[in-house]
């Protein structure tokens, strides 16, 4: 493949409806992919991204067919129902950017499609919000993308060609030196500020001016930095300084996907973060006591739905 032309998004959420009107604004060739109701639904009504409309082409999966990239933007928890979606429009060549929070998205991708096709990625920064067919966001975040460095020479060229589409778009994209560090910060970041926000129901202004709130964020992510060590994430205490500082470029009005999900009485990703972290610490023999109370607490507020 000689560059990216055509373009796939699974999951029109905040993130994917965003990231797919911005690539069709700098004239890519991208479409939606969705089924059934949600097909109708996207073709009658267009996403009004930052207060305008938009309609993008959208396909399912009679209708779809192969293509260079595939950007998958779809809560955790429907991650099986989106590698259905996707097979139809993959080709030999075809490469999956995953932007699923949490740790277990790329790995599993890898396990059905194989591992040169799949890099790491992840989007930080971007605080967009979703109501109903209505996304709205001020910081536009950026996109971190790479291969583990045992494998960053052999794929380098599919990363040459990522940064060149992206580069002919507003969507600013990086290669770290360390993806997987840098995945596992924004997993830190998720698992501490997504799961207090969602419990305590407060934007991201709470945790930018209080310094409770930073300190319930600090010693849940210090449980991430101890499991990290043990999954060649390798974060330090400096790490959390950084990932404040990440916290206060985003609007103080904003709100974190997890809380998003439980003001809409919506299923939320409690699995893939505090979920996670006790999955794994178990199978190394390390507590994580902060992400046990957050784990059962957000599922009782899952269950809050059904008692209302």
């Amino acid at each position: 493949m000689k560059e990216i032309v055509s373009v796939a998004v699974v999951g029109a959420g905040a993130i994917g409806a965003s990231i797919a009107v911005r690539l069709k604004d700098a004239g890519k060739q991208v479409i939606i992919s969705a089924n059934g109701e949600r097909k109708d639904r996207y073709l009658k009504q267009g996403f009004v991204v930052n207060g305008q409309q938009h309609f993008l082409p959208v396909r399912d999966q009679q209708e779809a067919a192969p293509v260079d990239l595939i950007i998958v933007a779809v809560k955790n928890y429907s991650l099986e129902e989106a590698i259905e979606e996707m097979r139809p429009y993959i080709n030999a060549n075809t490469i999956i950017l995953s932007l699923l929070n949490g740790i277990d998205a790329v790995p599993r991708l890898r396990k059905e499609f194989g591992e040169d096709r799949v890099p790491y990625a992840m989007i930080l920064g971007i605080d967009a919000l979703r109501e109903e067919n209505r996304v709205q966001y001020l910081a536009k975040g950026k996109i971190f993308c790479g291969f583990e460095k045992e494998k960053a020479q052999k794929n380098a060229p599919k990363l040459a060609l990522l940064e060149e589409f992206f580069s002919t778009s507003d969507i600013t994209f990086v290669v770290p030196e360390d993806i997987v560090k840098e995945i596992w910060f924004k997993f830190m970041i998720n698992v501490g500020l997504n799961q207090w926000s969602a419990l305590i129901r407060s934007p991201y202004r709470l945790f930018q001016n209080s310094l409770h709130g930073q300190e319930l964020l600090r010693q849940t992510m210090m449980e991430v930095i101890a499991l990290s060590s043990h999954f060649d994430g390798n974060l330090d205490k400096t790490d959390i300084d950084r990932a404040i500082a990440v916290l206060q470029t985003l609007a103080p009005e904003g709100k974190t996907s997890m809380l998003q999900d439980v003001e809409a009485r919506r299923q939320t990703e409690v699995d893939a973060f505090a979920g996670a972290m006790m999955r794994l610490a178990k199978a190394i023999g390390l507590d994580v006591p902060i992400n046990a109370i957050l784990y059962e607490a957000i599922r009782a507020i899952e269950d809050s739905y059904k008692s209302q």
